[in-house]
């Protein structure tokens, strides 16, 4: 009989390959890999963030609410630059280097605060927001993945052509009276609740590459827009329910596997090409 534990491992790894198979092929045909790097700046000085605050109000609750917030302003701050002018990558290489910055400060500031409160298991804590604890999700969570996580799904769908005219020529659609900066702004957000809702299942340190190379897998494979989005959510799909699968018999943390394949796999398609 299957572990309890590994149903609901399977289950939070088939809602993080939906969510993850449709929005990567959009993140590689947007030039959005480098909006991950600031993804893992934002949510780490978030939870950190998070963190002093639950440790002063005595609710560590706040961790994911606080970490959630700080990424969307900085999403969000990130698309308003670009608004001004700025490059993508521009955006991004200003507000992460800022946010790095300020974790950097808040950790300083979170040993402090962890000096006048009870203990406080802050390495035990980073360790699985870096890494991921798929195999220590409970059924809350699992219901708040599934139930955000379907919110998300139905305005990605919604608007999925949209983010794919905006990914290709998005002048195009400002000439022809379309609400470019909307679209822009959404995609951003949806990016960053993608990322503040699965980061504790897949880890932060891994949250990029999973983000990334299976769009980048199915760009390589195809040139046709469906073959794209289809590849990359097989690739996904495979590769999440596999580590999850190999980490039960080996221990190791699932999040390492999944890396490791994607890796495999898009390492093997450069050295075909």
């Amino acid at each position: 009989m299957i572990p309890e534990f590994m149903v609901r491992a399977l289950l939070a790894s088939v809602t993080i390959s939906v969510l993850l198979g449709l929005l990567s092929p959009i993140i590689n045909m947007k030039g959005l890999a480098f909006l991950t790097h600031a993804l893992f700046h934002s949510l780490l000085f978030g939870a950190v963030l998070g963190m002093i605050l639950g440790l002063v109000l005595g609710n560590l609750s706040l961790v994911m609410i606080v970490a959630t917030l700080v990424t969307l302003v900085i999403v969000l701050t990130i698309a308003e630059l670009e608004r001004f002018g700025f490059s993508s990558d521009s955006a991004v290489g200003i507000v992460a280097s800022f946010v790095a910055g300020l974790t950097v400060l808040g950790f300083g500031i979170l040993y402090k605060v962890m000096a006048n409160r009870p203990y406080f298991p802050l390495t035990e804590n980073v360790v699985s927001y870096l890494t991921g604890e798929l195999f220590l999700i409970t059924r809350e969570n699992l219901l708040a993945l599934t139930g955000f996580g379907f919110l998300i799904l139905l305005v990605l769908l919604l608007f999925y052509r949209d983010f794919l005219y905006i990914s290709f020529d998005i002048e195009g659609v400002e000439s022809y009276g379309g609400r470019s900066r909307f679209y822009l702004v959404l995609l951003y957000v949806l990016v960053g609740l993608m990322g503040s809702l699965i980061v504790q299942s897949v880890g932060l340190v891994t949250l990029q590459v999973v983000a990334v190379l299976p769009g980048a897998i199915g760009v390589m494979l195809s040139e046709d827009l469906r073959r794209i989005v289809l590849t990359s959510l097989l690739v996904t799909l495979t590769v999440q329910l596999s580590s999850v699968v190999v980490a039960y018999f080996t221990a190791i943390p699932p999040s390492g596997i999944a890396t490791i394949l994607l890796g495999a796999i898009y390492g093997a398609l450069l050295v075909r090409k």
